[in-house]
């Protein structure tokens, strides 16, 4: 059965075209997917990301559990509200899902974890926090929206309290505080984002989430769907889970080393073969590409390099760019950037030249270097 967030009538009301995601009957746009990518590269554009799982983890032994659980570092993680980007993995160094960690207390962390892998998650978690009596409690009571672009935070402190309007305003990168709405409602905002813009992803109580949402409409923050959510993100170089990743993927492969910490004396799960992988390297790369010619790069298209054949991962067409792109997976190996690399995309059996880029393709906006020719 399909599942609905709070928002789902709020969004019909809007005019909202509605598609299945994950199970979840979502808004795909709410009349042009392009306008609402302008909008939150330009402005300020909010998104119901309420199908997000958020997950309590309580117990003095949580900090101690979370060093098993995850690749990245939990002991970066100092200073209450500080958050961490990694993976969970399994035995064998595939990425089980990417997530959010949120340090609230040492006995108190927050996990968001995807929507489309909330069940396979939550009994993973579950079965390794048992070892460290960790208390695991997902939290359906609470809705998510995501407010993201250039003006998007100073759009969000005008309906804070004014007491908490310059302690939300200080908020760094990768960091959240509890505030009040001037409705006296109660919220978890977080400096983070899934678009490459600046903003806030706020959780707050479910019974609180349509006005708070019409509150924003009343501010000029205008509602976007996930299409153009998906080709922001994939201008901003982030990685979706399912298509860019999964449970066969190892972080390495997945341009995710960033998010692998080795350090020593820590035995996460996975290990052994990210040490191996690093030690030998992985025998797959992500790789960012450009196409100038026209047409469109899809999931699934053959790619051919010299060292072997990979495929299309995420691709779209981007339209900040005015150009398609996308990430792919290929054979390990030296390839140039630029046209140099000589890769091409088998396109309905029509071998079409790419360029080879670093990503993110986007940055504040922006063309990065090299994107455009």
């Amino acid at each position: 059965m399909t599942q609905k967030t709070i928002l789902n009538d709020t969004h019909r009301a809007l005019g909202a075209k509605m598609v299945d995601f994950g199970g979840w009957d979502m808004p795909i746009h709410y009349g042009s997917q392009l306008e609402e990518h302008h909008q939150v590269r330009r402005d300020a554009g909010m998104f119901d990301v309420s199908h997000m799982t958020v997950v309590d983890l309580r117990g003095p032994r949580t900090r101690e559990f979370l060093r098993r659980l995850v690749a990245n570092s939990v002991d970066k993680l100092q200073k209450p509200g500080k958050a961490l980007y990694t993976a969970m993995l399994n035995e064998t160094g595939g990425v089980i899902d990417d997530l959010i960690i949120y340090f609230l207390g040492e006995d108190f962390f927050r996990l968001v974890v995807n929507a489309a892998t909330r069940e396979k998650d939550l009994a993973w978690i579950t079965a390794q926090a048992a070892a460290f009596e960790v208390q695991v409690t997902e939290r359906p009571d609470f809705a998510m929206v995501a407010v993201q672009g250039p003006t998007a935070r100073e759009r969000v402190h005008g309906l804070l309290r004014e007491e908490d309007r310059a302690r939300v305003g200080k908020l760094t990168r990768f960091a959240a505080a509890d505030a009040t709405s001037t409705d006296g409602v109660p919220l978890f905002v977080a400096r983070t984002g899934y678009t490459g813009e600046d903003g806030y992803e706020i959780v707050l109580p479910q019974d609180q989430a349509v006005a708070f949402w019409n509150a924003l409409l009343g501010v000029g923050v205008k509602p976007a769907g996930l299409g153009a959510r998906d080709t922001l993100r994939l201008e901003a170089g982030m990685n979706l889970y399912g298509q860019d990743m999964d449970d066969t993927v190892s972080p390495y492969e997945a341009a995710l080393a960033w998010t692998v910490a080795l350090d020593e004396g820590r035995a996460f799960t996975g290990r052994d073969t990210l040490e191996a992988q690093k030690a030998s390297g992985a025998p797959r790369q992500m790789i960012g590409l450009v196409m100038d010619e026209k047409g469109v790069l899809r999931h699934g298209q053959k790619v051919l390099t010299a060292h072997g054949d990979g495929e299309i991962l995420s691709g779209t067409f981007s339209p900040t760019l005015g150009k398609a792109i996308a990430f792919a997976r290929v054979p390990a190996g030296d390839i140039p950037l630029g046209a140099e690399g000589g890769v091409r995309v088998d396109i309905r059996g029509k071998e079409v030249p790419v360029r080879v880029v670093k990503f993110p393709f986007v940055r504040d906006g922006q063309a990065q270097p090299g994107v455009l020719e």
